[in-house]
């Protein structure tokens, strides 16, 4: 649904809840879709919300609440009377209503949980990290028998009304509820009505245990090309559930928008941008610009230590910014990519020797040709001939060295097991800001025998 039209539908909704119409106004947001509920919904302030969701119907309230942020979703739920609340879980999904009883205070989840018609079906999924693949799996899907007939199968799934999980892959398990295998929708309707899911079922299944980082099923699902992931029990192998394509969506999701927080220096939001309060914000950013504004004076030890030669040739003040601007930038993209190529699976740990010189070899082109270029503007600048040679020369040597150790900073702090977007993109400005002047010093004294 197009913004504008979003825009009015909230105005819509705004004048009914003013005028306490809330039968107008749940009638327009049933009239939705999910998505856009969700979006209209977290526009509405905390008041409007609470008046609002119990007059509206429990499956639909249900998917506002899966769509929104669980911090969100947690804060609503709480403000409800305890029968709506019932009725709102008891129409999610098992994995979602799990990650919404474990955000409450644990009273109340289980008071929610005791009058649950599916208790049983959320129950053994709470005590799973959201992280996990225990927390994404959902257990309210069509498990096939092996002895069952392709007739028999298909009769299930009418029986079971699927509604909105995938059922393109039925996994298959024997009497002890073990896994055994999967066939897909395609195999089972053309199959003779006869024939045995263990006749045309695939026994080789490539399954996850409930500890399984959801990065790593992510990985598996996009390498296989696979819709559904089976989650196993580590030792006897029992089917405890399943991971749909749209748990791995949002995994995908929320991963990258935590990276790209990371990359910046900042811990990632729980909620939407607008929701979040300054002061929340401010303790999500303070801690890095603090660790950053006390590691600045390693630059400023650097620049004292060469004072004596900024006093006798003042000019080479001007092109400080320039250069460890171009080197920053320089490291950053190194950073950035080595960063993407880990998370794709690119590159590893045993990639590093290859990385560092193949990366050795981009700085260096890249830092002649800005050499050169930097050689002839400080030409224009200044004029001086040994003055415009120092600072080519110096950033050949910066974008170097700041392409080469972006290369490995990386692959480092991940191997000590630290999130690489936390600390690459800080560490590396500072990094080069300190140890691209002491080049630059350094080449330049050496130039202009100071």
């Amino acid at each position: 649904m197009e913004q504008l039209v979003l825009d009015d539908v909230l105005a819509q909704i705004r004048t009914a809840l003013e005028e306490n119409d809330l039968a107008t106004a749940s009638s327009v947001i049933e009239a939705l879709r999910p998505a856009d509920q969700a979006e209209i919904f977290a526009d509405l302030d905390d008041h409007q919300q609470t008046a609002l969701l119990p007059q509206i119907n429990p499956a639909d309230a249900a998917d506002i609440i899966e769509e929104l942020y669980d911090e969100e979703a947690a804060e609503l739920a709480v403000q409800l009377p305890l029968s709506t609340l019932v009725r709102i879980v008891d129409e999610m999904e098992p994995d979602e209503a799990a990650d919404l009883l474990d955000d409450l205070k644990p009273e109340q989840a289980q008071e929610v949980l005791a009058r649950l018609e599916a208790a049983h079906q959320v129950k053994h999924l709470i005590d799973y990290p959201d992280d996990t693949a225990g927390g994404l799996m959902t257990s309210a899907f069509l498990f096939l028998q092996r002895r069952w007939t392709a007739a028999q199968s298909i009769a299930a799934i009418r029986a079971w009304h699927p509604d909105e999980e995938t059922i393109y892959y039925l996994f298959v398990t024997d009497r002890l509820q073990r896994l055994a295998g999967l066939v897909n929708l395609r195999q089972l309707i053309v199959a003779d009505p006869k024939t045995t899911i263990a006749e045309i079922m695939e026994p080789d299944v490539i399954y996850v245990t409930p500890d399984t980082d959801q990065e790593h099923c992510a990985e598996l699902m996009l390498r296989y090309d696979l819709l559904a992931l089976p989650v196993v029990d580590a030792e006897n192998k029992y089917l405890l559930g399943v991971i749909t394509i749209d748990d791995l969506v949002d995994v995908l999701q929320n991963e990258a928008s935590e990276d790209i927080q990371r990359l910046g220096g900042t811990l990632p939001l729980d909620r939407a941008y607008l929701d979040t309060g300054i002061l929340a914000i401010t303790g999500k950013r303070i801690g890095w610009l603090l660790i950053l504004f006390f590691t600045a004076t390693l630059t400023g030890g650097v620049m004292a230590m060469f004072q004596g030669t900024l006093e006798a040739v003042v000019a080479l003040s001007i092109f400080i910014p320039l250069l460890i601007g171009t080197g920053g930038n320089a490291g950053s993209q190194t950073t950035t990519t080595i960063i993407r190529a880990m998370a794709i699976g690119d590159v590893e740990w045993a990639d590093g020797w290859r990385v560092f010189w193949h990366e050795l070899g981009v700085g260096f082109v890249l830092g002649l040709g800005m050499g050169i270029i930097a050689f002839i503007l400080a030409m224009v600048w200044v004029g001086d001939l040994q003055l415009a040679l120092a600072v080519g020369i110096s950033i050949l040597c910066i974008v170097t060295w700041a392409t080469s150790a972006g290369s490995l900073l990386p692959l480092v702090v991940a191997r000590i097991g630290i999130d690489p977007t936390v600390v690459s993109g800080p560490v590396m400005s500072t990094l080069v800001d300190a140890t691209g002047l002491f080049i630059y010093f350094t080449v330049a004294t050496t130039i202009l025998r100071l």
